[in-house]
């Protein structure tokens, strides 16, 4: 038998211990830096009928999972917590980007033939890497605010209506910034490419969402009965740099 879900306001849901969150943060963060380092900067395609090419950046297949999983977070964790794990996400880009360029830079080994490929692989310029994080960083809380802000307008309803329109603005501003900040001017990219490119991104990216709507609705409510909380953020500071509450 179902238990009824205990409403909390969004500031004691930040000093709450909850059972998942862990394992959920750890989730997203693995998506995060994978879908960065696998097919961010690779425009591929597919043939519409009549033959048309129209381009998209391969990493958009795998990527919107942790804009869903940003939704999970904010759904059922509240917003303060979603926070820090979008935090916890960007420290984690800052690191991956400084690892790669120590790697790389390191002389290899006489006779190593993978010096080449490892650069062209893992030798992201910096507008690469900076583009990247801002985009991250402005997106998911963009998301994750509107996801929460809506909550409370609608009362807990149309969970649907909320991921999705919360990722039309997230993911809206993820491409937006990403692309023309990171392949602008570049041989390779030119400005009818690039924004077909955000453009595709966009709309692929907001489709993922509402297409995964039914397993978003199962892990909501499959993590909300577990936890046997329902967050409201009604009194949280929307501030990307408040600090988190205290737990206890």
């Amino acid at each position: 038998m179902d238990h009824p879900l205990s409403r909390i306001d969004g500031e004691r849901g930040a000093r709450r211990h909850f059972r998942y969150f862990d394992y959920v943060m750890a989730a997203f963060v693995a998506i995060l830096l994978l879908s960065n380092l696998i097919g961010a900067s690779k425009p591929s395609f597919v043939t519409l009928p009549g033959g048309t090419e129209w381009s998209f950046g391969a990493g958009v297949l795998f990527f919107p999972v942790s804009y869903i999983i940003g939704d999970v977070l904010t759904e059922v964790y509240g917003y303060a917590n979603a926070r820090r794990v979008i935090w916890t996400g960007f420290a984690a880009l800052i690191f991956m980007a400084f690892m790669a360029t120590v790697v790389v830079a390191l002389p290899p080994a006489e006779g190593w033939p993978g010096q080449e490929a490892y650069e062209f692989v893992f030798g992201n310029s910096w507008r690469i890497v900076i583009a990247s994080m801002v985009a991250f960083w402005v997106g998911e809380f963009a998301n994750s605010i509107v996801l929460a802000k809506m909550k409370v307008w609608t009362g807990g309803r149309f969970l649907w209506a909320r991921t999705i329109g919360s990722t039309v603005v997230g993911q809206g501003f993820d491409s937006l910034i990403f692309y023309p900040l990171a392949f602008y001017g570049i041989a390779g990219w030119p400005v009818e490419l690039l924004w077909q490119v955000v453009l595709s991104q966009w709309l692929i990216k907001t489709a993922w969402e509402a297409i995964l709507t039914p397993v978003t609705y199962a892990v909501v409510g499959w993590l909300k009965a577990r936890e046997g909380v329902d967050v409201y953020d009604e009194h949280t500071d929307f501030s990307p740099f408040a600090k988190a509450a205290q737990k206890g």
